[in-house]
């Protein structure tokens, strides 16, 4: 069996999915650290001091043998940071604020092997149009926003509605995969 090339400390399959679209072996394994005891306003701050959080929980706990992936997203919108949403109503309100506006999805990632470590912190910025209220009931029914930074998904649901955009949209999906893969041995893609 073919040692995977990486492990990502994180729950979140999107950013699992995005490893497989680019044919990244890897292992998927759980992160302990609680970001809720972080107590920072600033949405640059909060993602960096939360991945960098995760990425020395997970060094700890697993070593890098094989090599570690950790990463963690933020949206700046309106002057606030939006998080996860707690319940279907806490995503509402998050989505009522993006609806016609421009905001920030920002994520840090740490990634580490035996000899090297690269630390990124990348924005990718959207002008979104106004959300039409059918779609959105039908989003917040969906479940699909759950575990997502501001409850906004621009792979999905906000992708119609994107007027215009800066950045890689991996970043705005939780992993900037185009900046990872130059640091990857390539004899070990499969």
């Amino acid at each position: 069996m073919e040692r995977p090339l990486l492990r990502l400390c994180s729950s979140s399959t999107t950013r699992a999915e995005i490893l497989r679209s680019h044919v990244i072996s890897f292992i998927q394994s759980e992160n302990e650290f609680d970001e809720e005891s972080l107590k920072v306003t600033s949405p640059k701050e909060f993602v960096y001091r939360a991945t960098m959080g995760k990425y020395e929980a997970a060094r700890i706990r697993y070593g890098v043998e094989t090599p570690l992936l950790v990463a963690d997203t933020v949206i700046s919108c309106r002057n606030q940071m939006l998080r996860k949403a707690k319940d279907r109503e806490e995503a509402a309100a998050l989505l009522a604020l993006q609806s016609g506006a421009e905001l920030s999805i920002l994520t840090c990632m740490v990634f580490e092997n035996s000899s090297m470590k690269l630390i990124d912190l990348s924005s990718t910025c959207y002008k979104f149009a106004n959300f039409e209220k059918n779609a959105l009931e039908s989003y917040l029914e969906s479940n699909l926003w759950v575990g997502k930074a501001g409850a906004c998904m621009v792979e999905g649901f906000c992708k119609p509605y994107i007027l215009e955009s800066r950045g890689f949209e991996s970043t705005a999906m939780g992993l900037c995969v185009e900046k990872l893969l130059p640091f990857l041995t390539p004899r070990r893609r499969s």
